[in-house]
């Protein structure tokens, strides 16, 4: 019999780098009944310092070892190297973050006596972990997503199975495997590693699922969704196509360089990347002269050069589909500044000066090295224009006057709006949450730790 294999190449240049065995459908059930088991073992729930103890050694190891996995990241997905170290820097300091988090992680005092059938009694909560988390996760983050879905299930005490995306498989497994080393028993957090999404759903819709930690696209996250069994929760994130306002107020030397950080960071392979840019006319000519120039200078290659700014896309085929989205524009009457190919998976940066309002670059998430520029010359026309997709993540607005940056900042459908940033700024313990298509519950380490575990009330009888 031959045993199957799922080959992990570099994404740049499609060079080979690891040949991993895949899990199957009986590796799947042995998983998830060990998660299962050791769940109904009360008895034998990790203490929440022991947990922590977890979090915080697997953090130091992590720190031991962050040439290796800025390595991975690059190499694997994609990421040029100084992102990459961020990526690692960040997920260290997430794992911190979970651990942290434990110290005033506790239930509440609920008042009693306030009629006279109350009366005799005192009430509290305390706060348990729901079950075992399935979590399903995506390439371009592949260290810190997953220290995202499984750093909170790890430190409420629940047993995670997380499935990372196939084309970025390692620095996944090389994290599970720093949990094990520092003391995590195998069963409280496994790895399914798969490129069979019939294989994924099943670990997704399993009964003895409690919930379903989902990072992709819309159309797998609400199809999984709608499969989940009763009382199966969840939390979804999905992208969208974040719209940046640039007032008239606003000062061009200020907004540049984020405005580009925020588009072509991972070559735009982001779900809050910068996508549609508004700029006021009187803004609009001087604007796109001087966000162009930056765009084009931007250092285009190998993510494994120390000074490359931008790499590839993930896959060829997501060069094809965006190029065809690109050309798509122009053929529609926008006007390109820049774009082009390197390879068969990496593009040039493309600049697309006012698209038409429906073609695919203006209503579907790009994912990729592509930011659109229109013009407005009323405030409220650009807010207009920016909720008019059934997408809302984040947002941002650049203004020096407060007025018209606070009206974009009540007005405009996001979860966050960020004033003189860019939509792509975040911190890993504050809340982070698709809207509408663009996803369902509440992520960022704390709140996800919220979510996996649920109150339970106590109340205690003391007398007449």
């Amino acid at each position: 019999m031959v045993m199957k294999s799922l080959q992990v190449v570099q994404a740049f240049d499609r060079a080979p780098i690891e040949a991993l065995p895949v899990d199957e459908g009986g590796d799947l059930e042995r998983k998830l009944a060990a998660a299962s088991r050791v769940f109904r073992d009360r008895g034998g729930w990790l203490k929440p310092h022991q947990r922590s103890a977890v979090l915080l050694k697997t953090a130091a190891l992590l720190e031991g070892r962050q040439a290796h996995f800025t390595q991975l990241i690059a190499r694997e997905g994609g990421k040029p190297l100084a992102d990459a170290r961020v990526e690692v820097v960040r997920a260290i300091d997430g794992l911190r973050n979970a651990a942290d988090t434990l110290r005033p992680f506790a239930g509440r005092e609920v008042p009693m006596g306030l009629t006279p059938a109350a009366d005799g009694r005192w009430a509290f909560t305390t706060r348990e972990p729901l079950g075992v988390v399935a979590a399903i996760s995506a390439f371009n983050h592949p260290l810190n997503l997953i220290v995202h879905q499984v750093a909170p299930a790890v430190a409420v005490g629940c047993p995670v199975i997380i499935k990372p995306a196939p084309v970025t498989p390692l620095s996944c497994l090389a994290l599970v495997k720093l949990f094990h080393e520092a003391g995590l028993d195998e069963p409280w957090c496994q790895t399914l590693i798969t490129d069979d999404n019939a294989l994924a759903e099943r670990l997704a819709t399993d009964a003895r699922v409690a919930f379903l930690s989902f990072i992709g696209s819309a159309k797998v996250g609400w199809y999984l969704r709608s499969r989940l069994p009763p009382g199966t929760r969840c939390a979804l994130e999905h992208g969208g196509a974040a719209p940046a306002i640039v007032d008239r107020s606003a000062e061009l030397d200020g907004l540049i360089e984020p405005l580009v950080k925020g588009g072509y960071y991972h070559a735009g392979q982001v779900c809050v990347s910068v996508q549609r840019i508004f700029v006021h006319e009187a803004l609009l000519p001087d604007f796109v002269e001087r966000f162009a120039a930056r765009v084009a200078t931007l250092r285009v290659g190998d993510p494994l050069h120390a000074d490359t700014e931008m790499g590839p896309l993930i896959l060829p085929r997501e060069t094809e589909r965006v190029t065809a989205w690109v050309d798509e524009a122009v053929q529609g009457g926008a006007r390109l500044l820049g774009g082009g190919r390197l390879s068969a998976t990496t593009l040039k940066p493309a600049v697309l000066v006012k698209p038409a309002a429906d073609a695919k670059v203006s209503t579907l998430e790009v994912f990729g090295p592509v930011t659109c520029v229109y013009g407005f010359t009323e405030l409220d026309q650009a807010i207009e224009a920016a909720n008019a997709l059934p997408f809302a993540f984040q947002a941002s607005v650049f203004s020096q006057a407060l007025g018209p940056a606070l009206r974009v900042a009540q007005r405009v459908d996001a979860s966050t709006v960020l004033i003189n940033d860019h939509t792509a700024f975040r911190t890993d313990w504050m809340p982070f949450a698709g809207l509408r298509q663009s996803g369902y519950g509440v992520g960022g380490i704390p709140a996800t730790m919220h979510d996996l575990s649920h109150e339970k009330m106590v109340v205690f009888r003391h007398g007449a």
